[in-house]
């Protein structure tokens, strides 16, 4: 009895070095808090996995899951590319891609996880939310997004296409042309333009999107969980096929020397600006 009440706790609460999760009142706020902006390396993702292996505790009890970031410039700016790269670097060029591909197929057994989850997640957006950290946000079956977040995908600039499962999920939820948009210009947009496109659910006030996503998810409480879970599998799909496409693609783009110059510039750079659309200096 001890022992399962110790389980129970475990899986009710984590507390790791890049991010954490507490249940209660049937729901679960995981808060992602990995300085400086919830970069998605071997750290988070290794946390992320624990997440993940904890879905099927937590389902029976569990009614919605607000994923959050604790870092004040905002919820995640993606991939962490230091990493990414020294990682590469540390391989010769014929081993990089199945180093590569490893990792993200790891990413993507995560991703797809928590995109399959039998509970309603939300996701909280303040601040900067790039890259990786918008593929995250797009697992989510909510997205709560505080008026001055923005959202991009930067990587068309580096030389890649965004690797975690982005383009198939924002084609699952928005139109070709704002993809496009994004993915072209690698612009950023305002949360008010990701609403009027559909990426954004909610749009809440300067400093309040984690207490609106806290008011959605004790609504979402009240509901059957039978139908809740019936209606997820019904309305959001998951685009396997097409994931794996983006695997490969992602894999063969990244194992070229000119993406390999890209991320030097961009890690070697100091410029505190440079997860926007503006080509680091070299």
């Amino acid at each position: 009895m001890k022992k399962k009440r110790r389980s129970l706790l475990l899986m009710k609460e984590f507390r790791g070095k890049g991010l954490r999760w507490e249940w209660r009142d049937g729901v679960v706020e995981l808060t992602l808090d990995h300085e400086p902006l919830n970069e998605i390396g071997t750290l988070l993702l290794g946390e992320l996995e624990q997440f993940v292996a904890a879905i099927d505790g937590l389902a029976p009890i569990t009614s919605a899951c607000i994923i959050t970031s604790a870092r004040p410039g905002g919820f995640s700016v993606g991939g962490d590319l230091k990493e990414l790269y020294n990682n590469a670097l540390n391989l010769p060029p014929k081993k990089r891609v199945a180093g590569l591909r490893k990792f993200i197929e790891r990413i993507h057994k995560v991703a797809n996880a928590i995109d399959a989850a039998p509970f309603i997640t939300l996701a909280a957006v303040h601040g900067l939310c790039m890259g990786g950290g918008l593929e995250l946000a797009l697992l989510c079956d909510l997205i709560v997004a505080d008026k001055m977040a923005r959202f991009g995908f930067p990587e068309l600039r580096l030389g890649f296409i965004p690797g975690f499962g982005g383009i198939p999920r924002l084609r699952r939820d928005v139109g070709n042309s704002f993809i496009r948009d994004l993915l072209f210009t690698g612009r950023t947009v305002k949360a008010e333009a990701g609403h009027q496109a559909g990426l954004i659910s909610h749009l809440a006030g300067e400093g309040y999107a984690l207490e609106v996503a806290r008011s959605m998810a004790q609504q979402i409480t009240k509901f059957d969980p039978e139908a809740r879970i019936a209606a997820k599998k019904f309305i959001k799909p998951i685009p396997y096929q097409e994931l794996r496409e983006e695997v490969d693609l992602f894999c063969k783009l990244f194992n070229r020397p000119a993406v390999m110059e890209s991320l030097r510039r961009f890690v070697e750079s100091d410029d505190p600006m440079k997860h926007l659309p503006v080509a680091p200096k070299p």
